[in-house]
């Protein structure tokens, strides 16, 4: 079995934002996501998922190492300045690269 380096990039903001952030994923040539509905608190208080539009969704995808960095770049100049969000990386290794 063969296992390929990747990054999982995950991110986490207010629901409202979840088509912005795809539409930016997709045009920083993203090819799949996965979202969620998450809740919990922190700087900005205790989110609960009761409310979509009240909550929060995690959205994460795996991309190759060098498409991590730019990808984390463009989330904090289009979004960390207005709104709540948390984004970062992880390394992943995954069976199939070419799906990423």
């Amino acid at each position: 079995m063969s296992l390929h380096p990747m990054k999982l990039v995950t991110v986490i903001c207010e629901s409202v934002l979840e088509e912005q952030v795809v539409e930016l994923l997709r045009d920083c040539g993203v090819q799949g996501h996965t979202a969620f509905d998450v809740r919990g608190s922190g700087s900005q208080g205790l989110r609960n998922a009761e409310m979509r539009e009240c909550g929060n969704v995690q959205i994460e995808v795996i991309v190759k190492p060098e498409a991590a960095s730019s990808l984390l770049e463009n989330l904090r100049a289009k979004f960390f300045e207005h709104f709540a969000m948390v984004a970062y990386e992880s390394e992943v290794r995954v069976l199939r690269p070419q799906k990423f």
